[in-house]
């Protein structure tokens, strides 16, 4: 008999602030400023409270047009905060990076939804929305690291070719990482929540194997594409112009 899924109390999140108080107090202990942690905790339970509401108002209204509103949004934001680990060159690889998770994360996320779990209709806000946040943040952290990396060796003075594969390999690592991990360090987040919900591990197993191949490929492609585009725009011939 599968058990009832558990609905958490205001009270009960509370207390989940607890264990987060004393890293705190740790993170103080070992001279680290606590403002910004403070900040991003805060900020990170205003926007968790104020999704939960926009989405179940996505999910009610089920049109075709806000879903594709959320995600041009979900686009342009992954893309610029892609590009804060290289703030110089942020504006000028702007179109790179949008250009990158849009083809690289949109054409994943079309043929995942539409030939392997074939949404019906296609836009159905409950499936499509979470894949695209998983699709646009997986892309944004591969984009992110690639432009980090490709930055840094070219202004070491690393030839082109050998930058572009440096940043490459390093986009790839935590997705590489994650496949590794997978059912033996870690249980993904999707997963772990379809098994939250009462949904049984053997079919909550299958949906993981489709969204590991989906953050997969997207990484693959929107860090291939926007390492493409950024040899269009960045002065690649010398690190003295990169400064």
């Amino acid at each position: 008999m599968d058990s009832p899924i558990l609905t958490l109390s205001l009270t009960q999140i509370a207390f989940a602030f607890i264990p987060v108080g004393i890293a705190l107090v740790l993170l103080a202990q070992f001279s680290m400023g606590v403002g910004s942690t403070l900040y991003a905790l805060s900020r990170m339970l205003v926007q968790l409270l104020l999704v939960g509401y926009v989405l179940a108002w996505i999910f009610g209204a089920s049109s075709a047009w806000i879903i594709m509103l959320v995600l041009v949004v979900m686009v342009f934001a992954s893309s610029w905060i892609s590009l804060r680990t290289v703030p110089e060159q942020r504006r000028s690889l702007f179109v790179a990076g949008l250009l990158g998770i849009a083809i690289g994360g949109g054409f994943t996320l079309l043929f995942v939804s539409q030939s392997v779990m074939e949404l019906d209709p296609w836009y159905m806000p409950r499936y499509l929305v979470p894949l695209a946040g998983m699709v646009f943040a997986n892309s944004m952290t591969s984009v992110s690291l690639a432009a980090e990396r490709l930055m840094t060796e070219l202004k070491r003075g690393e030839e082109w070719r050998s930058a572009k594969n440096t940043a490459f390999q390093t986009a790839m690592i935590p997705v590489i990482n994650s496949l590794f991990a997978v059912g033996l360090v870690s249980l993904p987040g999707m997963m772990t929540g379809q098994i939250l919900s009462g949904v049984s591990p053997l079919i909550a197993a299958r949906y993981q194997i489709v969204v590991m191949c989906m953050i997969f490929a997207s990484a693959g492609i929107s860090t291939a594409i926007f390492i493409a585009l950024a040899a269009r725009t960045l002065p690649i011939n010398g690190a003295k112009n990169l400064e």
